[in-house]
């Protein structure tokens, strides 16, 4: 691969000159260097360069998105197959705002065959790992993967211990699993490994979904155990084909020879699309499960489809033979191709015009209707409380820009200790937790939360300015304060807003600043901003959300307070004082209540307090002196 970093918008122009007529993958990029758009491309070239034509056919959000687009950097790749999987893994990581997004907050559970330890087990577990373990799901029901193991260990004794073997043979007794018949007593060698490994592979069978070929292996053991007179194991394995048969009938759908197949289709409002994933193995649905889009608002069908399937097989462990669509994708034969190197055979990608296949996409459009308009109202307010939010306070604030990105300080300290202060994010008008950052005040006397908020703005402003110049001079660092908010919170009233407005304006740096003020019952009340009180209505979705960013901010500081406090990190300014060990220190802290009192007593006033010499009294009183010079 060959990568290529393209960084002033001025040079535009010359440089998508050269770019190469080669596959890969192009990167766009904001004035803060965040990653904002990520696309492949057959011909670099001529894909990239058709953003900077000027084409009144271009879509409102493509010219949003180009508008904002303040450098770019391109990757050479080998194939299109490779720029696919490149630009699946940059999108997954990056989260760009003007890419279609799979909706998936949540780290899904999955079911694991410990294939890697000598008698494997099935547990549910929520990472995959690279351990040659075999993975099946993710599952996003809870109750789908219990039943799922459930079923699982009535229909086999497998263990559930968490022994290692070889190393903890006959070490125990059999637990009491073993005696009531839900384990084969695998720790004491009562069966092996050859028979262990028989019921595992059923296991995969079942979880495959291949339940015919289940039953046949049963119907063999069955007649077999009668062969040989053993009816009541042969009884319990009846009992199993029944219940495999009874499912089977359960998840039958009106097919004709259908296989291992995925159905897919979409239902779309506004900028959110709900798609419903219908998943047939053996002819008979196992199980099916929606997922949101988001930013597919003046996005193409074919563009939704696309995405959604790329991003959707980056993450699922299963690929069956045939994916069957509602809509055609683009690039139909470059994601064949990709998805046929994860399976390690060819997949069948379709849109069916007739037929059985047909009459199955058309059912999953409709399940994707209802389930729409079973959650439309849920998307509507989740879209009322962010977007919706943020143009409240644009208003109330009337700010002339479009508002994304909030940072708000929060100052924590307890008498007599250092104090620590918070940094959260929102953006689009919920947390971002991978930004938040904390501060330990290190330049501040005491608890004065006006010095301590200038310290911290100080702090994080410089930071960017630091970062900034290594990004110029070409430094791959891992920037961490290079993005700027849109504007800044600040907990408190005109007092804290003076002092962070005099570090940015020393600094350069031009953001609108807020502070969040409180009622006499320490409530949110309302913002300060040029001076003035802005109350929203407590009810409105702009006031939740300033709430909800003060809340946030408060309790992210005092976490870092409590954690350093019981790691007993945070310490008192006098265990910096030479000759003042932890007796003394308690008496001081005791006798004045706080370290502002200590530093202005005199020595005559320290003399007061027990333990306390004059020799030490004049250290404390020196030191102190000192700090105020």
């Amino acid at each position: 691969m060959e990568m290529r970093l393209l960084v002033l918008k001025e040079e535009f122009k010359e440089e998508l000159n050269k770019l190469p007529q080669k596959s890969g993958v192009y990167i766009m990029r904001d004035k803060s260097d965040v990653i904002i758009y990520i696309g492949k491309a057959k011909n670099l070239r001529n894909r990239v360069r058709q953003y900077f034509h000027n084409s009144s056919s271009k879509e409102v959000k493509t010219k949003a998105m180009v508008s904002n687009i303040s450098t770019f950097e391109y990757i050479v790749t080998d194939t299109e197959v490779e720029a696919l999987i490149l630009e699946n893994n940059l999108i997954k990581t990056n989260k760009p705002r003007y890419n279609i997004l799979l909706k998936d907050d949540k780290t899904y559970p999955y079911i694991k065959i410990s294939l890697n330890e000598n008698y494997p087990r099935v547990l549910k577990v929520r990472n995959l790992k690279n351990d040659n373990a075999k993975y099946y799901g993710p599952y996003t029901s809870k109750f789908v993967i219990k039943e799922t193991l459930d079923l699982v260990h009535k229909l086999w004794a497998i263990r559930t211990c968490k022994k290692v073997f070889p190393r903890d043979l006959n070490k125990d007794r059999t637990c009491l699993n073993y005696h009531i018949g839900k384990c084969k007593g695998v720790c004491n060698k009562f069966t092996s490994e050859e028979d262990y490994k028989k019921m595992i592979n059923e296991i995969m069978y079942f979880l495959d979904g291949k339940h015919d070929s289940l039953v046949e292996i049963f119907t063999a053991q069955m007649s077999e155990l009668s062969k040989n007179l053993e009816f009541e194991k042969a009884a319990v394995v009846r009992d199993k084909i029944i219940l495999v048969k009874s499912l089977t009938e359960k998840q039958k759908i009106d097919t004709k020879d259908f296989g291992e197949r995925d159905v897919i289709a979409f239902a779309t409002e506004n900028d959110s699309a709900l798609v419903q994933v219908f998943f047939v193995r053996g002819g008979r649905m196992i199980g099916r499960e929606h997922f949101m889009l988001n930013g597919v608002e003046n996005m193409s069908q074919n563009e939704i489809m696309t995405a959604f399937v790329q991003q959707f097989y980056s993450e699922i462990t299963f690929i069956p033979k045939e994916i069957i669509l509602k809509v055609d994708i683009l690039d139909k034969e470059v994601i064949a191709k990709w998805l046929a190197s994860i399976r390690g055979y060819g997949v069948n990608i379709i849109v069916p015009q007739k037929g059985e296949k047909f009459k199955l996409a058309n059912l999953a459009s409709e399940n994707a209707e209802i389930a729409l308009k079973q959650f439309g109202e849920q998307i509507k307010r989740e879209k009322e409380r962010t977007y919706g939010a943020l143009l409240e306070i644009e208003e109330a604030l009337n700010l002339n820009f479009k508002l994304d990105r909030i940072e708000a300080y929060d100052i924590s300290n307890t008498q007599g200790y250092e104090a620590v202060a918070s940094m959260v994010v929102f953006e689009g008008g919920k947390a971002k937790r991978s930004d938040y950052r904390k501060f330990r005040i290190k330049e501040v006397l005491g608890a004065n939360d006006y010095a301590s908020m200038e310290e911290v703005i100080n702090r994080r402003f410089k930071r960017y300015i630091e970062e900034e110049e290594q990004f110029t001079s070409g430094s791959n660092i891992n920037f961490k304060f290079r993005r700027l908010p849109d504007l800044i919170f600040v907990d408190g009233g005109k007092g804290q807003i003076s002092v962070a407005k005099k570090v940015l304006k020393k600094l350069k740096i031009n953001i609108p600043i807020c502070g969040i003020v409180k009622d006499d019952k320490h409530r949110t009340r309302g913002l300060i901003y040029n001076g003035k009180e802005i109350i929203l209505l407590k009810k409105s979705e702009g006031f939740k959300l300033i709430t909800r960013i003060q809340d946030e901010a408060h309790h992210f500081a005092i976490e870092y307070h409590k954690t350093l406090r019981g790691k007993k990190a945070v310490k008192s300014i006098l265990d910096d004082i030479k000759g003042i060990g932890p007796t003394r220190r308690t008496a001081l802290i005791k006798k004045f209540g706080s370290i502002d009192k200590i530093a202005d007593a005199s020595v005559e006033e320290l003399l007061k307090t027990e333990s306390i010499n004059k020799a030490s009294a004049k250290i404390i009183y020196n030191f102190f002196a000192n700090k105020k010079d």
